[in-house]
């Protein structure tokens, strides 16, 4: 860059404004975005969230944690662990009428939120709001307004909260269906209870699917996100909210670079629902499912592995009245391609319900095609299950297990129809597969597993230096393993 001629006897001033000049036009050559003016026009429709709990419990007065977050996946893992200290607090009465001892626990900055309507809907995180007596909601103008819950979602972790007000700020809502990795985004909210901090980043993966969280392929940032930022919008660079902050990865219950954001085309569609029902729905299949992996894939006589392998089919639901079988690839669902397994409740889950759906399937290394009807998701259950001592056990050399038929008894306690018990595991094909004792081998190959005589004919019959698939269920859940016996 040419540099202006200074004359002689010119002042400092002079050289010294000439110099700024250079570096701000340097700046604003490199490309870098200036968020100013986003933040100027749309933090006012940002707002802080918190609330009151008042919890009950006889005897025992309840100890109270003031001032720590309840907020994303740690705040509980705080909370219960100060629980557990001697530290006691004030403002604990006794309600005479029932003789309880009640704590009223106020938890300051427990989130962020943001307004979509002039007349006072209010979005934020379900876990943020989740087991709240009062919400408080306040405004960058020092307004504090109670707030009343439309409705909120737990599988999806979004709440739509009502105020009284008019004429409020809102955000500009965008669009998150053409997402680009590596485009900057900003995140607005109440870190810590530092009410309307600004942190700026860019999007490190879209789609990501996140443990225990099969309905939201979320957006991954490292945008600095941490407790208090919890239901606060991510905009990008146009200043339209593309997605709702909601977790953090992280080892030390603070930021370590890798946030996620609900995106924002999943949130319209539940809080329209929200606003209409005061609840959401969600489409269901009714399997059970895993990812496939090379070895597997080899096994059901596919070139790649993709898809979702399904590890059991649940009575009286779609996937069963559609006749999905157990060791079907789910490859296509509607229009979209089941790359991984984390993709089919992504696609399941946004499907209409009662909508008709077209299937592709992976069956004995031939492609198959059915059609199914969703159905809604019902509320989640679980089923406890345990293992009874087995009465007698079977040898087999070339997996190096020893199994046993399962009884009635067994069969009902696991919700099982066939399969054997594994009682050891020695060094072998088995071992080297990942099988353990307590397992209950239900299918081998392919073929389904009634007894321990039928068992040891499969085994026998297994060829060498080839993967094949074994299904299990351990502790309740089913899983495919790849087998291969090299002798």
């Amino acid at each position: 860059m040419l540099m202006p001629v200074i004359k002689k006897g010119a002042s400092a001033t002079v050289i010294f404004l000439i110099t700024l000049l250079s570096f701000n036009v340097s700046a604003a050559m490199s490309g870098l975005p200036d968020f100013t003016q986003l933040v100027e026009k749309y933090s006012d429709a940002v707002v802080n969230i918190s609330t009151t709990q008042k919890i009950k419990k006889r005897g025992n007065m309840q100890q109270q944690i003031p001032g720590l977050p309840n907020d994303g996946p740690f705040g509980d893992l705080l909370r219960r662990f100060f629980e557990q200290q001697s530290y006691k607090k004030n403002n604990h009465f006794k309600n005479e009428e029932n003789s309880y001892i009640q704590t009223r626990r106020t938890n300051d900055s427990l989130g962020s939120g943001f307004i979509i309507d002039s007349d006072g809907y209010v979005v934020t995180n379900h876990h943020v709001i989740r087991d709240a007596d009062e919400i408080i909601v306040r405004l960058k103008d020092r307004r504090e307004l109670k707030a009343t819950v439309v409705g909120s979602d737990a599988r999806s972790d979004i709440a739509l909260l009502k105020i009284e007000a008019d004429n409020l700020p809102v955000v500009k809502v965008g669009s998150s269906a053409n997402l680009k990795v590596g485009s900057w985004v900003m995140a607005i909210g109440s870190p810590f209870g530092f009410d309307h901090s600004v942190s700026v980043g860019v999007i490190s993966a879209i789609g990501r699917t996140l443990p225990s969280e099969s309905y939201v392929p979320f957006i991954q940032t490292d945008v600095a996100i941490n407790p208090g930022n919890s239901g606060g919008p991510l905009f990008n660079l146009d200043g339209e909210v593309i997605g709702i902050n909601s977790q953090i990865y992280s080892r030390t219950g603070g930021f370590m670079g890798l946030s996620f954001a609900i995106p924002i085309d999943v949130a319209k569609n539940i809080t329209e629902q929200l606003k209409r029902d005061g609840h959401a729905k969600w489409g269901w299949l009714g399997v059970l499912i895993q990812d496939v992996n090379k070895e597997l894939a080899e096994s059901f006589g596919m070139k790649k592995p993709m898809g979702a392998v399904v590890l059991r089919v649940l009575d009286d639901t779609p996937a069963k009245k559609a006749g999905i079988e157990v060791g079907d690839v789910i490859t296509h669902f509607d229009k979209s391609t089941i790359t991984r397994s984390s993709d089919l409740p992504l696609a399941v889950g946004q499907a209409s319900i009662g909508s008709s759906v077209k299937l592709r399937v992976i069956r004995d290394g031939k492609q198959k095609r059915l059609r199914v009807t969703i159905a809604e998701l019902p509320a989640e259950e679980e089923l406890a299950q345990k293992d009874n001592s087995p009465h007698e056990t079977k040898k087999s050399n070339r997996l190096n297990i020893r199994v046993v038929t399962l009884s009635k008894d067994q069969r009902q306690s696991a919700n099982v129809d066939n399969g054997v018990l594994v009682q050891s595991v020695e060094m072998g094909a088995a071992s080297v597969a990942g099988i353990r004792r307590g397992d209950i081998l239900l299918k081998l190959n392919g073929q389904t597993i009634k007894n321990t005589k039928q068992f040891l004919k499969i085994v026998k019959q297994l060829p060498e230096n080839k993967w094949v698939r074994v299904l299990i269920q351990r502790e309740g859940s089913p899983r495919f393993l790849p087998l291969k016996i090299t002798e």
